[in-house]
């Protein structure tokens, strides 16, 4: 079904002195132009058995490239499927309420066995996942469980995995070859154009919602009605305001429950580093745009040629 191979370009190799995990490419025996690089932990632990896992047509899922506004989305969503539940909100971790499929697979030493943490929950589950389409669960496709994807422009996306590489798994090399090896498909979780090419060309099926990173920001009020809509629930204005509030960058970024502040203070302690909240916090800046304070001339025209290379009718807002 699969093929794993370790990518052999210079720049790979590079990356590769540079942070912990050994990277391999997963290709698809069928499709062999779909693949997804990943650390060899996830083919060895997870690759099969979330490939077989069981769905539920109540599902909730939640799936993203990495650092297109999952969290911020999974609260949203989590929220809205639960009668606006604020108490429980503010007491339980939303990687409790809302558990990461795959973590468990990529990350070494977690606490939580994610996978099963993932599938014994009470349904509805609510379910995160960054995997492409062709590693999520085959039952996703029969079963049809309502799926919210979220979007966002390559540009900000990368600079933000560049940031959390850096803070979080122990990347010590350049922003300049991680961005060469972004814009290469060979960063964790790539490529992105085929990440989300593959959701928009599904967007119009009736369980898939399709969002944008870049609409959250401009105009919140507006798609969190359609994530009320969308998951058949029924708020006035007042409750939709609230949440609103609720969801605003600043009451996000400061939300322990929601910020993953101590999971990042367990990460620095195993790798032998100071926790700066100065420094890196996981909800970094939320901003559009951000990238061009950080890609150079020559880095910014590299990121707009891989994006042409998708060729396909998505207009990314910067």
């Amino acid at each position: 079904m699969y093929e794993v191979t370790v990518p052999e370009d210079e720049i790979c190799q590079k990356m590769e002195t540079h942070q912990t995990a050994n990277f391999v490419k997963i290709s698809s025996k069928e499709n062999p132009t779909k693949f997804c690089i990943l650390p060899k932990k996830f083919v060895d632990k997870d690759l099969e058995r979330i490939k077989n896992m069981e769905v539920y047509e109540d599902d909730i899922w939640v799936i993203t490239y990495p650092k297109c506004g999952t969290t911020w989305t999974q609260e949203m969503v989590w929220m809205i499927g639960h009668n606006l539940d604020y108490e429980t909100a503010l007491r339980i971790p939303l990687d409790d309420r809302f558990p990461f499929l795959e973590l468990g697979g990529i990350v070494t030493d977690l606490p939580t066995e994610t996978f099963e943490a993932s599938i014994n929950q009470p349904r509805p589950r609510y379910i995160k996942s960054h995997l492409p389409i062709f590693l999520l669960p085959d039952q996703l496709w029969t079963v049809k469980p309502k799926i919210i994807y979220t979007a966002r422009n390559p540009k900000d996306t990368a600079i933000s995995w560049y940031h959390h590489h850096t803070n979080l798994h122990g990347y010590t090399g350049s922003k300049a070859d991680f961005i060469e090896a972004f814009a290469k498909d060979l960063v964790p979780y790539s490529p992105m154009n085929e990440h989300v090419i593959d959701f928009w060309n599904i967007r119009s099926q009736p369980n898939i919602l399709f969002l944008f990173f870049e609409d959250m920001k401009r105009n919140l009020d507006q798609e969190v009605k359609k994530v009320v809509k969308f998951m058949e629930k029924d708020y006035v204005q007042d409750e939709i305001d609230k949440l609103c509030v609720h969801l605003s960058f600043d009451s996000i970024k400061n939300n322990r429950m929601i910020n993953k502040e101590e999971i990042i203070k367990q990460v620095m302690e195993m790798t032998g580093r100071e926790y700066n909240p100065e420094k890196y916090t996981f909800i970094r800046k939320g901003k559009v745009g951000g990238y061009k304070k950080e890609l150079t001339k020559e880095q910014n025209e590299m990121m707009d040629e891989y994006i042409k290379k998708a060729e396909f009718e998505i207009e990314y807002q910067f």
